[in-house]
């Protein structure tokens, strides 16, 4: 493998063991808050990884790598924050409440990206790409740190957005599942998590939700290229 690919590579799993940390960590904190201690005395309500990468070695690690390697070379993986079942059962709205925190972590990290690239524009280091890909969605005016900056920032938006709306699906195992019940009454929440969770989707909800997400995925990439380029092409 070329030097460059590995280097950027390793950009790509900074970004995304930080990006699955605070999401998992949001996770837990949300819960301990709300009265659930089980992740927190896990050590996942905080921002060191190695709790998380202890608890899903296979996400966070072989197949982050492995989706970077294969084609299209961007990189994908999970982790988990335990919690305690009795909880959700007394408390459906906390739970809902701690399952949308994660993508909210998500969705701030792509706002801190975007206010990265905007400022870095405004200093004449940073410009708005001619296209853009996955770890193009802003450009360095030269090398070095500019170029670093560029790329970071981009991995960051784009990883982030991905991660915030795609956990927002709501099919189990994914946050939208718990998440979509603050929607409904509280029985019929519990009713509605009752069947989902007799029906054992697992793998089968997760590859549901690929399918559905990938349909979807270029809509919502210009979406968030249009609120990052007010006025451009894109928006």
């Amino acid at each position: 493998m070329a030097p460059d690919f590995i280097a950027l590579g390793m950009i790509w799993y900074i970004v995304f063991l930080f990006s699955t940390t605070c999401h998992e960590g949001a996770h837990s904190l949300v819960a301990r808050l709300g009265g659930d201690p089980t992740a927190f005395h896990g050590g996942q309500a905080s921002l060191n990884p190695l709790p998380h990468i202890r608890r899903a070695p296979f996400g966070m690690v072989i197949v982050p790598i492995l989706t970077y390697i294969l084609p299209p070379h961007w990189m994908f993986g999970w982790a988990s924050a335990p919690y305690d079942p009795a909880w959700q059962q007394r408390f459906p709205r906390r739970a809902g409440w701690m399952a949308l925190a994660g993508p909210a972590a998500n969705f701030t990290l792509a706002t801190v990206a975007a206010l990265g690239i905007r400022v870095g524009m405004s200093l004449g280091y940073l410009r708005m790409p001619e296209s853009v890909g996955f770890t193009h969605i802003t450009q360095a005016n030269g090398t070095g740190g500019a170029e670093f900056a560029a790329t970071f920032l981009s991995i960051l938006f784009v990883l982030n957005v991905l991660l915030g709306t795609f956990n927002l699906l709501p099919v189990p195992p994914l946050d939208g599942h718990t998440a979509v019940t603050l929607l409904m009454s509280e029985k019929a929440g519990l009713r509605f998590l009752d069947w989902t969770s007799s029906q054992n989707f697992g793998m089968m909800g997760i590859i549901l939700a690929w399918v559905l997400y990938d349909r979807i995925f270029g809509d919502i990439f210009r979406l968030a290229l249009a609120l990052l380029y007010p006025g451009s092409r894109w928006g």
